[in-house]
């Protein structure tokens, strides 16, 4: 991902199409930036006031916490499982919408796993 024009850039293209009489196209032309871009821009400066790029990027909060966490390991350790079968019972029980892949990290995660009974090997010796 790349990183936002600078704040000068922006305030000059603004500056350019507000109070320059350039459209928007023409004020990227003439400092190189993308129609897009200028067309954003002034869209951002009419409705906020401020030129200033939003935030980039951050942390998103993992679903399965709090109380979803505690209900998800209480289940485990009460009975058998699959890891599709945890999914539907937080999509029915709980009202959670999760995929398979979050469910197994968070098992992984709390060291939670179930091993079926090793089965024995065909004809041979007991």
């Amino acid at each position: 991902m790349g990183k936002p024009c600078s704040l000068d850039l922006r305030e000059r293209v603004v500056a350019a199409v507000e109070t320059g009489g350039l459209s928007r196209n023409q004020a990227a032309a003439r400092f190189g930036v993308a129609p897009s871009s200028a067309i954003k821009w002034v869209a951002r400066f009419r409705a906020t006031g401020s030129v200033a790029p939003a935030k980039m990027g951050g942390h998103k909060p993992r679903t399965l916490r709090g109380e979803h966490a505690d209900w998800l390991i209480a289940r485990c350790l009460e009975k058998d499982f699959t890891i599709s079968q945890l999914v539907e019972e937080l999509r029915q029980v709980r009202g959670l919408k999760v995929d398979r892949r979050s469910v197994w990290e968070f098992l992984h995660a709390q060291g939670l796993s179930f091993k079926k009974k090793p089965v024995r090997q065909g004809a041979g010796p007991a």
